[in-house]
């Protein structure tokens, strides 16, 4: 490695908004150069790359043919709870691992026990006596107290699964620290910066919202201390601002490092970094210091770290999501408020590891389209995307109005300003089933339970839309309350139980927070609201009256066909459902 020592961190960098307080997106505008060109430019992988990659394939095949490679199944893990390791000491540009080894999957208790013995068992492993008993006895899990908390209501919708994949076993996710904080200030400023938050709530009336912040911003103080620490034995010292290409990888991918080695997320999403490591690389290049090979390499390394990240979670949960996601989302490309593309040499080099390395969906590579963009930077992606069907594509031109130009994606969909916007994750709330319920007045149709209040059950031998439609609508409303209830007690229990420390101290505080849910079944509940208005529909009842089937008569339309009789329907399901979920109360959610 080069050694910078004494020499400006910031040299050549313009702009004076982000040097005076932390502000990345600013410095990006500030320091950003778009590229318009082709890939022309881009290095195949060099012998080293191939050396580590190909440890790795290795035990890529082991861990399939296992489920899983290896688990320290008696450390719950913890920033700094394991030793350093390694793919290839010697050969590794960028280091760092969640354990002490590669493919080893650490425990993390603090979201849910259960799900963590699950897991072990399922695998082979046997859960650790010592860890029982601590999670049982001595420290309450965030499943725990969910459960503590939840009203019976909620506990029969979950039952029934009219609402579904509720983050209440495990971390909810969707979180995305600002880890290129990391890299352009260090951590000694970003713990002055949060102690000074601190300080200043001193003077304030200690009511709840109060002793919450100081809280949880002594929390985020200890986990800047704990990141360093953790770099620190790897022989790096993150606390002053990176000074090399190299640095701010290595900095930045500490960062989020350590987040993943504290939560166990539905979705730990990477964030935008592209366009911030390009600065760096691209000044390193201007002063000799590193060749397009070079510049290459260090993103291949960050890349494969990325590839590798695992949590432990139950094949149920895998067959669930089709494989063993952890959703390390990428945004690319994009326009920039001014009109720039945000597209960089670098937006190139990340595509590039998809055949440097080979295809795979981690991370997940997310290119923000607009027709704007660079022809160059959309044939590559068109490119790239027919040879490894690799690349997810998002709407530019709609989230950037909406959330700016410093925008990431929170798992596959969500949009967020980085380190602005959280989002509470929301899991979904299955409008097919409720539609059941509103035919039988609340009843389950498997197990005939009483799960939504009692109604009357609609009648007769034929469905008449009209008075479906009434009952379904006050079922949605009772489920719209039901659903947010729900999300209420988990993300109030998350906060105290498994609170994202690292994550939240890279986000301005305030942050802006939102509530995200989600719809299952919306393409079964319009077609089935299309036949009964456009067709016959004739309901079979068991002994008990309860409607277990139907009869269908004709071809009625169907969702997604380009037929408005059951688009308008679709249209105005999703709307009327969502207006719904808007009158409702929301956890640490402000208009």
């Amino acid at each position: 490695m080069i050694d910078t020592t004494g020499v400006d961190p910031w040299r050549g960098f313009t702009g004076e908004v982000w040097r005076e307080t932390v502000d990345v997106a600013d410095f990006v505008r500030a320091n950003h150069e778009p590229y318009r060109g082709d890939g022309g430019f881009l290095t195949g992988p060099t012998a080293r790359t191939l050396d580590v990659w190909g440890v790795l394939e290795k035990l890529f095949v082991e861990e399939r043919h296992r489920g899983i490679l290896d688990v320290d199944a008696s450390t719950p893990s913890t920033i700094t709870a394991h030793a350093p390791g390694y793919i290839d000491r010697e050969k590794e540009l960028i280091v760092g691992l969640q354990t002490d080894a590669p493919l080893r999957r650490a425990i993390m208790p603090a979201g849910g026990l259960r799900m963590v013995e699950a897991a072990l068992k399922a695998y082979g492993y046997q859960p650790d006596p010592r860890v029982h008993e601590i999670f049982t006895s001595h420290r309450k899990t965030h499943n725990d107290a969910v459960f503590d908390a939840y009203p019976t209501d909620v506990l029969a919708a979950r039952r029934s699964h009219v609402i579904t994949g509720l983050p209440d076993a495990y971390g909810r996710g969707r979180i995305i620290g600002d880890y290129r904080r990391v890299a352009l200030y260090g951590v000694d400023r970003l713990i002055a910066e949060r102690k000074a938050l601190r300080a200043a709530l001193d003077d304030r009336p200690s009511t709840d919202e109060v002793i919450r912040d100081r809280e949880e911003l002594a929390e985020q103080i200890r986990a800047l201390g704990e990141l360093k620490e953790m770099a620190a034995s790897y022989g790096y010292d993150i606390s002053e601002p990176a000074g090399t290409g190299r640095e701010a990888i290595q900095w930045l991918y500490f960062a989020y490092l350590a987040a993943t080695k504290e939560q166990n997320g539905a979705a730990m999403s990477l964030g935008r970094t592209a366009n911030f490591v390009d600065v760096y690389l691209r000044r390193d290049l201007a002063e000799g210091r590193l060749t397009e090979t070079g510049a290459q390499e260090l993103v291949d390394d960050f890349v494969i770290k990325l590839r590798i990240i695992r949590f432990l979670r139950t094949p149920e949960y895998d067959q669930l999501f089709s494989g063993d996601p952890t959703w390390v989302t990428e945004a690319l490309g994009g326009m920039g408020t001014d009109g720039r593309p945000l597209v960089t040499r670098t937006s190139f080099r990340y595509l590039q590891t998809l055949y440097n390395l080979g295809p795979a969906p981690e991370p997940n590579l997310t290119v923000l389209w607009s027709p704007q963009l660079p022809e160059g930077f959309k044939r590559f992606c068109a490119q790239v995307s027919m040879d490894t069907s690799a690349i997810q594509y998002e709407n530019d031109d709609l989230i950037r109005p909406a959330y700016d130009d410093d925008t990431a994606i929170a798992c596959c969909v969500s949009t967020m300003r980085v380190g602005r916007d959280m989002q509470f994750f929301g899991a979904r709330a299955n409008l097919a089933k409720a539609l059941l319920y509103a035919i039988n007045g609340g009843r389950d149709e498997i197990t005939g339970e009483q799960v939504a209040p009692a109604t009357p059950p609609v009648q007769g031998e034929t469905l008449a839309y009209d008075e479906v439609l009434a009952a379904y609508d006050r079922t949605l409303d009772w489920l719209a309350e039901t659903y947010v209830d729900a999300l209420n007690v988990i993300h109030h229990q998350h906060d105290r139980y498994a609170y994202e420390r690292l994550e939240m101290a890279l986000h301005d505080h305030p942050v802006r927070r939102f509530m995200a849910t989600g719809i299952a079944g919306l393409s079964v509940a319009v077609d089935s609201l299309a036949a009964i208005r456009y067709g016959t529909v004739k309901v079979l009842r068991d002994e008990t009256g309860l409607a277990v089937d139907y009869v269908v008569d004709g071809e009625p339309s169907t969702y997604g066909n380009n037929d408005d009789r059951a688009d308008s329907i679709a249209v105005w399901l999703t709307e009327a459902f969502v207006e719904k979920l808007r009158r409702q109360r929301t956890y640490r959610v402000r208009p």
